[in-house]
């Protein structure tokens, strides 16, 4: 299934009268846009030996933006015509009341490209993509008779964005999104444990359909299963916590990243308000927000506002030097936005969110900083978490972690959370690995009931200053 290109001023509403109109709405006010948006997904669902899912969506319209000081009026419909802006246009200017602001000069253009055009939907035959999840679930049994329950996910979207600015600008982006994803249950003696493993980014499927990359992902699923079966229940208690590379850089985006973004920092609610310039982390700490890794999950050429997206270091040598900002914060507080404006679709307003938010690698080598631990544990999978993002308090369960005692890494515990709040925490890191990693491609980050797709990494952290919760030893 292949579908034309999204060109919404041919086949909609003629530019010059939705630029009338834009105007309009934005007259005295100090931003806004038109964004236009079509999408395409699929997922299909290879559960225990069947087809349990298999759907299709498409939808497509526009969100209108008018933006005075700190309000934001904001209507958006699925039907694009001449008739549904101007419905649009009368909600957007009830933000912007008399006027008196001054539009802001639009985003710097750019001719970038991170990832391709492609629609990944139909580049595959659907028999095909059927085959595969067959052969992944065959092949899971295949690898270890302890197998009782296989799950195979394959989903694949495509987004197009058309964004006009009052000034005339065209703005356009065309977003691929893929991932496979297996989960396994084994069981041993009466007992069953689970594993899961998966990964994508915005690439087409081949790669994704390729043997030698979803067999890697089955054996690694798989692997962590069979890991859980041996585990014992996980000590409780203040200690230190290695953290692996990838993947465990989720805590560090959810108890962390979302401090620093422009929109709680400007309002107070932030723990590092009013902090740059000042330590807030180790020294030798870098975080860093990057948004132009090519193919990334997390990347975005230009974001939500059309602004090009961009690498913006927020903690350097554990000073705190930036947020990440989208247009309407960035002017608020005196700064540049750094293309961070995201939204989940033409229904929602944008907002500051991340992209691949990653701590840099340091010299340590990561075997020494587990061989440093006393008693304590190596977290190397996680699996869900809590964050208050006012005061930076998490909990975050393990899907993966061992005890180490004298610098010897023991048996897996099972049931491991780990707790304590992302300010203290940053200046609890006594050390990095040079290992540092991205995740695999698979995280999405919520915040105000918007999701959007993000990547995280961080090298191998050990880190003081937590408390595991699990069974009393």
């Amino acid at each position: 299934m292949t579908q034309t290109r999204f060109q919404p001023f041919e086949n909609a509403i003629d530019e010059g009268t939705a630029l009338r109109h834009l105007r309009t709405a934005t007259k005295g006010a100090d931003d806004g846009e038109l964004f236009f948006e079509r999408r395409s997904s699929e997922a299909l669902v290879f559960d225990d030996g069947r087809i349990k899912t298999a759907s299709y969506d498409a939808a497509e319209g526009f969100g209108l933006r008018a933006v005075n000081g700190e309000v934001a009026g904001y209507a958006h419909s699925s039907e694009i015509s001449e008739a549904a802006i101007k419905r649009a246009v009368d909600t957007a200017r009830l933000a912007v009341g008399n006027g008196g602001g001054t539009l802001a000069d639009g985003p710097t253009p750019t001719n970038r490209k991170l990832y391709t055009d492609a629609d990944p939907i139909g580049g595959i035959d659907f028999p095909v993509k059927i085959e595969t999840l067959r052969d992944i679930d065959t092949f899971a049994r295949d690898l270890d008779p302890r197998v009782v329950q296989v799950s195979a996910t394959l989903a694949a979207s495509h987004q197009e964005v058309v964004i006009l600015r009052p000034d005339g600008q065209v703005i356009t982006d065309t977003r691929p999104m893929t991932r496979v994803n297996v989960s396994v249950i084994v069981e041993e003696n009466g007992r069953r444990e689970s594993g899961s493993a998966g990964g994508g980014g915005r690439v087409g499927l081949d790669g994704l359909l390729d043997p030698t990359d979803w067999q890697a992902k089955t054996r690694e699923a798989l692997r962590i299963a069979t890991v859980n079966l041996s585990a014992v229940p996980a000590p409780a208690g203040p200690m230190e916590v290695v953290l692996g590379p990838g993947w465990p850089g989720i805590l560090l985006h959810e108890a962390v990243g979302h401090g620093l973004e422009g929109d709680f920092n400007r309002k107070g609610s932030s723990k590092f308000a009013g902090m740059i310039g000042k330590q807030v982390a180790s020294k030798g700490v870098t975080v860093i927000d990057d948004g132009t890794i090519p193919d990334r999950r997390g990347s975005i050429t230009v974001d939500d506002e059309g602004t090009p997206s961009g690498k913006t270091t927020l903690i350097e040598d554990g000073i705190l030097v930036g947020y990440m900002q989208d247009r309407q914060n960035a002017r608020l507080m005196g700064v540049a936005p750094t293309g961070n404006g995201r939204r989940e679709s033409y229904a929602h307003a944008p907002m500051p969110r991340m992209t691949n938010t990653y701590m840099e690698g340091g010299n340590a080598d990561p075997a020494d900083l587990v061989a440093s631990l006393k008693d304590g544990i190596y977290a190397v999978g996680f699996g869900g978490g809590q964050v208050d993002i006012t005061n930076g308090k998490f909990v975050f369960s393990c899907t993966e972690a061992y005890r180490v005692e004298n610098g010897k890494v023991g048996a897996p515990v099972k049931g491991a959370t780990l707790i304590g709040d992302g300010a203290t925490a940053m200046t609890q890191i006594k050390g990095l690995g040079n290992d540092m990693a991205l995740d695999p491609g698979m995280g999405n980050c919520g915040k105000a009931g918007q999701w959007v797709p993000v990547g995280v990494g961080q090298p191998t952290v050990l880190m003081d200053g937590l408390t595991v919760g699990g069974a009393a030893t």
